[in-house]
């Protein structure tokens, strides 16, 4: 949430401070402790009007920052501007007490949380000659070629306002576009224009969404006013680290190397005034059930459709939040699922050199480039060229069932949400927590049967995962393969369906 300052004018996105927001975020850290000690009930929060993701930098990996992947837990976790204060307080007290200047992993994690990490701030114009161009950018020595491209999607001429997520080296990027009628014979009617930002993590991004969406109108209205976007850039520019190797993190390496597993996603704050997984999993209804064993597998997923591209990226987002995994050390091994969001053709190079990932385009030619996704979404039609993986596009009894189970909760939740005004939980948490248990059930038996002395996966074992011993086999084959089961055995009773 922003609104305007009083105490400087051109400071108009400056955040509301913790005290006057409705609910404040628990410390990072502590969102990651609480995670990793009790998975299954890991996501509160702060109200049923709270609108969104909820921000948590994460790192893909134990030794790998944000910018390289998408890998720190969901959590909408909350508490008051009061037991944040108070927090800070004991930290204090305790550093000052004990003459030590090391910082706590929770100091660290919080003080790197509380800064702003935005490398680039920029205008990108369309213009009728030379078509989608950078207009204004700084810093001024900035790598920004083909931003251009990613801050206007292809078909955005069609819509009037639309907003993008995208990633630009090791960066990602939020701009917001927008499409203003004009009488000019020059402009063939219309100026179009995207104001946008880089950032080494995505979880951060919305917090600029509305001053994004402000700055494109001003740029329409009153062209070449870069006042309040230098100013944005001055107090909010990333400080790189002391390594001068110029890359920024998000969180330092070492403050994360213990507390983030592999396999989990760090998790976005999002605008859809309607919530992200839940219209995620509308649009697609019984169709979620094959893109999450996909997301599992670790498959490069694409997704096709025209503009706007601002709701396509949030589901680029909820595909990746499929996979998450809270059991420490399981998917160490496999390839990152990565999240591009949107991507056009100058992005088929980087493509080409993934093992996994998931993005959305607005780029019909893409459908050709066989070779460069594994499973491609138009619409709500889920299809693979790859014949290895066509018996996974059929729903087996047991993905049935779960879906099943995940729409009775879901109307069990919304009656609780009616009748007692339960504000505590939502339908995001809800939908993430469904699959974040599905998956470590899964895991934990396997771990179990791969420990026991005859490590042999029987139609009870398969069951125990929630998985059906027939038409799961080959998905069930697939995974023991990724994930690196090689010692299991599977019984022969388990047969194709």
């Amino acid at each position: 949430m922003v609104e305007r300052s009083d105490r400087a004018p051109l400071l108009d996105w400056e955040e509301i401070p913790s005290a006057e927001k409705p609910g404040g975020t628990v410390p990072v850290a502590a969102q990651v402790k609480d995670r990793l000690a009790s998975p299954s009930n890991n996501r509160t929060s702060p109200g049923c009007s709270a609108q969104g993701w909820s921000s948590g930098p994460g790192g893909p990996t134990s030794s790998r920052s944000v910018p390289d992947g998408c890998s720190a837990p969901p959590a909408t976790s909350s508490t008051s501007a009061g037991n944040d204060e108070a927090l800070h307080a004991d930290n204090e007290e305790h550093l000052s007490d004990s003459g030590s200047t090391e910082e706590s992993l929770d100091d660290r994690m919080v003080k790197w949380e509380e800064k702003d990490q935005i490398v680039s701030v920029f205008v990108v114009a369309f213009n009728t000659r030379s078509g989608n161009m950078l207009e204004w950018c700084l810093p001024k020595d900035m790598d920004l070629e083909g931003v251009e491209f990613k801050a206007i999607a292809s078909g955005s001429h069609r819509v009037t306002t639309d907003f993008i997520y995208f990633r630009k080296g090791s960066y990602f990027g939020l701009a917001c576009f927008a499409n203003m009628p004009v009488e000019s014979v020059v402009e063939r009617g219309a100026r179009m224009k995207s104001v946008g930002i880089l950032s080494p993590s995505y979880t951060l991004l919305y917090r600029y969404m509305s001053f994004l969406e402000h700055q494109v109108r001003l740029q329409l209205q009153t062209p070449g006013h870069y006042s309040p976007l230098e100013a944005f850039y001055e107090d909010k520019r990333a400080i790189l680290p002391p390594s001068g190797d110029g890359v920024v993190s998000a969180c330092p390496d070492n403050a994360w190397g213990a507390a983030i597993n592999h396999s989990m996603h760090p998790e976005m704050k999002i605008t859809h005034p309607a919530g992200c997984m839940s219209q995620f999993i509308r649009f697609f209804g019984e169709q979620i059930m094959v893109l999450w064993k996909l997301a599992l597998l670790r498959r490069r997923i694409l997704i096709f459709s025209p503009p706007p591209v601002g709701v396509v990226c949030y589901r680029v987002y909820c595909c990746c939040c499929l996979a998450n995994i809270s059991i420490p050390g399981i998917g160490v091994a496999v390839p990152e699922f990565r999240p591009f969001f949107y991507v056009n053709v100058a992005d088929i190079s980087s493509l080409e050199n993934e093992l996994s990932y998931v993005a959305c385009t607005t780029e019909k030619i893409f459908e050709e480039k066989k070779d460069l996704y594994d499973v491609y979404v138009d619409n709500q039609n889920v299809k693979t060229y790859r014949d290895g993986l066509k018996p996974l596009l059929r729903l087996s009894t047991a993905d049935r069932e779960k879906y099943r189970k995940l729409t009775e909760q879901r109307q069990m939740l919304l009656y609780s949400q009616e009748e007692n005004g339960d504000c505590v939980s939502s339908e995001e948490d809800l939908f993430i927590l469904f699959f974040l248990e599905q998956n470590n059930r899964i895991f934990q038996t396997l771990s179990e049967v791969a420990a026991s002395p005859d490590p042999t996966l029987t139609h009870e074992s398969v069951r125990a995962m929630g998985l059906d011993p027939h038409g799961d086999r080959l998905f069930l084959l697939h995974l023991l393969e990724i994930y690196g089961y090689d010692t299991l055995l599977v019984s022969e009773q388990l047969c194709c369906s």
